[in-house]
């Protein structure tokens, strides 16, 4: 069975990209992003799938990327560029040699980390910019995903630029910064979120711009100074060849999903876990959390404290078939996040028909619809409430997994965003001539 349904979204995803093929003359793009690990946040998943999409319309894509190793599909040439790396887990902050010391780009991203700062758009930047200096001829168009450093202003007098702006990063600095315990933390987020001054300052130079949701625009446009009628609203796409329903699977009651790869006040798993403690007291409940918790982070500190232990798992990272797999066997996914630009784990739980639980944080009120329960954000005692109605109400978990599934299938596909995509670089070819 699950076999056959993989197979259907295949053959469904080559019917669509069939009929959607762009007929223009083939575009030859370079996408760049300073971070690209898709199991990190979702630029990577954009980046990713993006380029997928945009090969299988009949373009040439190249992608330009900072660390880690891009996870792209075999055909999707890419090239890394080398930087310090000096946020690698495997040797965080790491001493470089004085000969990488020598190299003035390598000299400016450590002293930019070592004072506690985050210059990895800058620095991605002004190498990026050194690549394309040699290559410009080689592309018709390129695409920043959200890094926005000063560099693109140089680029875009050389090539037609777009830049995708997921969210405000702004308003992960103010969550971080609200979050912080003490005067010395909220020091230390204003300095690491100190390229916001730069994104900003960029961003309002830029004339064609890409954002994913009606309120990230809003977001954006009042938190960066810049008029509406820049931006081009392309919502995401979920793979709904990857994430897809397994009926085979059976339901476990009481079992709940959530996504949440980092500690990040933003994503709200704060809330999550004091919800699943009130939950606790009058229901059997379990929380699986894909991802891997922070050394000493708040979340095991908060677990710790509930004394909800044994109600927790955390997958650490985890296949994709597994993933759908977990997806399968969940009551209910919960996406409490404070704030999302447009929220991919939300899209990635209704294409596998799994109940969703959302709160109202930013966009999810337009990937949820009215496909799925909707509370406020930073309200444990809203996500309760909702968490328990689910459990305890079977028909209508059945009801919102249906209805999330077809709201996917109608709204949201890769294909559907590239297709929109193309347009914006046709449109700002035109106005760059």
């Amino acid at each position: 069975m699950q076999s056959t349904i993989t197979e259907k979204c295949a053959d469904n995803y080559i019917s669509i990209v069939n009929t959607v093929k762009d007929t223009s003359k083939p575009l030859k793009i370079c996408l760049l992003s300073y971070r690209c690990n898709p199991h990190c946040g979702g630029q990577g998943v954009y980046l990713k799938n993006l380029s997928r999409a945009l090969k299988d319309l009949g373009h040439r894509v190249d992608v330009v990327v900072g660390p880690p190793k891009p996870q792209l599909d075999a055909d999707i040439p890419f090239y890394q560029i080398q930087s310090l790396d000096l946020y690698n887990p495997e040797n965080l902050f790491r001493t470089p040699s004085l000969k990488e010391l020598c190299q003035p780009i390598n000299f400016i991203e450590w002293i930019g980390v070592s004072t506690m700062g985050f210059p990895e758009p800058f620095t991605f930047g002004l190498r990026a910019r050194r690549f394309l200096r040699r290559k410009r001829h080689q592309y018709d168009i390129v695409h920043d995903n959200q890094g926005l450093s000063y560099s693109l202003l140089n680029i875009k007098d050389w090539l037609p630029t777009v830049a995708t702006i997921h969210h405000p990063i702004t308003i992960d600095r103010k969550i971080a910064i609200r979050s912080a315990a003490n005067i010395w933390r909220k020091m230390q987020q204003w300095r690491w979120y100190s390229f916001c001054g730069m994104q900003k300052r960029v961003s309002r130079m830029l004339s064609h711009i890409i954002t994913v949701s009606k309120t990230a625009r809003k977001d954006i446009a009042r938190d960066f100074k810049i008029s509406t009628n820049r931006f081009r609203i392309i919502p995401n796409g979920i793979r709904t060849d990857l994430f897809y329903p397994i009926p085979d699977i059976a339901r476990e009651k009481n079992r709940l999903i959530v996504t949440n790869s980092a500690d990040m006040p933003l994503k709200g798993l704060f809330y999550l876990l004091r919800a699943v403690s009130k939950v606790a007291q009058t229901q059997p409940v379990k929380l699986t959390i894909v991802g891997s918790p922070c050394k000493n982070g708040y979340s095991q500190k908060l677990i710790q404290k509930l004394g909800i232990g044994n109600l927790i798992t955390f997958t650490g990272r985890i296949t994709n078939d597994r993933f759908v797999r977990l997806y399968a066997k969940a009551t209910a996914a919960v996406i409490p996040s404070v704030y999302e630009g447009f929220g991919l784990p939300v899209g990635e739980a209704m294409a596998c028909a799994v109940p969703v639980i959302s709160t109202t944080g930013g966009a999810l009120p337009e990937v949820v619809g009215d496909a799925g329960i909707l509370v406020p954000p930073a309200d444990h005692h809203a996500l309760a409430n909702a968490i328990l109605t689910v459990l305890q109400q079977p028909q209508l978990a059945q009801k919102l997994s249906l209805a999330g599934y077809q709201r996917v299938q109608q709204h949201f596909t890769w294909i559907k965003a590239a297709q929109r995509t193309v347009s914006v670089y046709r449109e700002a070819i035109r106005d760059h001539r």
